[in-house]
This record gives C-alpha cells, sequence and structure tokens, in this order.
C-alpha cells in the first residue's frame, strides 16, 4: 500500500485534481500490484511561488503545471519502478493533466515494520495485514 503525496501548482479544478489522483492510483494498481481499495493520498496545492522545480542540469522546461508526486512503498524492482515513471509520464499526459517534463517522481522505500494504520499497532507486524 503506497503512500502517494501529489504536490502542484494551485490552479486546477477540483475534478482535474481528483481525475490526476485517480490516474495516480490506476497506475499503482497495474504496475505496482497495490490493492485496488488501499488508497493513501495526499494531495497538497500551492501558491506558485512556493513551488521550486528546475531541472537539475538536463534541460527540461518546467511550467506552472509542476507536479510533484513522492511514493513511499515496499519492495518494488527496478523494472517495476521505471515502468511507473513512464507509465505516469504517458498517462498523465495522455489525459492532459501534467505534461510529462513537468512531472517530478520521487519514490520512498520502507519495510512493513515502518507502517501502523491506526490503534498504535504495526498490523503487518502483527498478523493483521
Amino acid at each position: 500500500m503506497p503512500l502517494v503525496r501529489i504536490d502542484l501548482v494551485r490552479g486546477r479544478s477540483a475534478e482535474q485534481v481528483r481525475r490526476l489522483a485517480d490516474v495516480v492510483q490506476e497506475v499503482l494498481e497495474e504496475v505496482f500490484a497495490a490493492p485496488a481499495h488501499d488508497r493513501y493520498q495526499i494531495i497538497t496545492e500551492h501558491d506558485a511561488s512556493n513551488v521550486i522545480v528546475e531541472d537539475s542540469g538536463l534541460g527540461i522546461p518546467r511550467t506552472s503545471g509542476v507536479v510533484v508526486v513522492e511514493i513511499t512503498y515496499q519492495g518494488r524492482d527496478r523494472a517495476q519502478k521505471q515502468s511507473l515513471y513512464a507509465t505516469l509520464a504517458e498517462r498523465l499526459g495522455a489525459a492532459d493533466l501534467v505534461a510529462p517534463a513537468d512531472l517530478v517522481v520521487s519514490l520512498v522505500e520502507n519495510t512493513k515494520e515502518d507502517w501502523s494504520f491506526g490503534h498504535g499497532r504495526a498490523q503487518f507486524l502483527t498478523g493483521e495485514l
């Protein structure tokens, strides 16, 4: 169950933001085999002056449509990660939600002991999950 944080510049409609989140979830289900109803997404909209995303010397032009997606996850291999990057860029671009040049994705890996879903218990370790 990936935990997803989506940071974007304020200005999209509520429907566009929801569709963006839905596409991210669909790709996670397809590429990372995330369970369908295991959805943890936090979406934060920022003023344009509070989102500074440069091109890291790669010559990638950015616009005010930049979106940063950070995904905390467990146990995916290199091929799955590369597929995730490519599929997100393709699907979000095709849906006219985020231009591929404006999409930044960061993956943060953790382990089963790093999760508690409530009641102060580590459900993966207790066998509840």
